[in-house]
């Protein structure tokens, strides 16, 4: 019986480090929040790290999802400070209607890209490949647990995103989004039930249609 390979606690850099013997310079990680939420925006962050990374709070990276908000936040606030550079790409819930979550997550990705002030010479992509990129590019699965650049990609699109939610908590306070940030908890789909989707829930999701339905 084969043993499963154990993925390492933390994202290494090893896969930039390979990059850069190669002599590429601008390493991207690029990853997305918001995917599988069910109102919202999606968001994908762009992430280029020093050559020669070696900041302390580098220990602290994970993917987004397995860390809890207050260190998200104080990493974002480091890599402001630190990163060659970051940008995110934002697509709202009526584009992510209109060509999929699948193509708005491609969209997002590209847009992050287009927000850089220079472009990067390799992309380490969390699980997908963008097509008609010309940048050199690898699709990684579960990137943003094994790739440090995708992990800080991660921090990123996931801090962002929380804070466009926050914002819109305030707008429609009856939904609770402050506090699921979108995504489909009993208590967003009880709001939904009780108050029908709003301007940034995605209509084409299927718990959306069906408790939009019944209003």
């Amino acid at each position: 019986m084969k043993k499963r390979c154990k993925q390492p606690a933390f994202p290494d850099n090893k896969r930039e480090e390979a990059l850069l013997s190669q002599g590429y310079c601008r390493i991207a990680g690029i990853d997305e929040a918001g995917r599988g939420a069910l109102a919202g925006p999606l968001v994908a962050a762009a992430v280029i790290l020093p050559a020669s990374a070696d900041f302390s709070w580098l220990n602290l990276v994970k993917d987004s999802k397995l860390l809890p908000e207050q260190t998200r936040e104080e990493i974002f606030n480091k890599m402001c400070d630190c990163a060659i550079e970051m940008a995110t790409g934002i697509v709202s819930s009526e584009i992510i209607d209109a060509i999929n979550i699948y193509n708005a997550t491609k969209k997002a990705m590209k847009l992050a890209l287009e927000q850089l002030k220079a472009p990067p010479d390799y992309l380490l992509i969390d699980a997908m490949v963008l097509p008609r990129v010309r940048t050199p590019q690898k699709a990684i699965i579960k990137g943003d647990r094994l790739c440090l650049s995708i992990a800080c990609a991660s921090i990123v699109a996931k801090v962002t995103r929380d804070r466009i939610m926050l914002e819109l908590d305030a707008e429609y306070p009856q939904y609770g989004f402050g506090n699921h940030k979108g995504y489909g908890t009993r208590e967003h789909l009880a709001c939904l039930q009780n108050h029908g989707a709003c301007k940034i829930h995605r209509t084409t999701f299927a718990p959306v249609r069906a408790l939009a339905r019944l209003i």
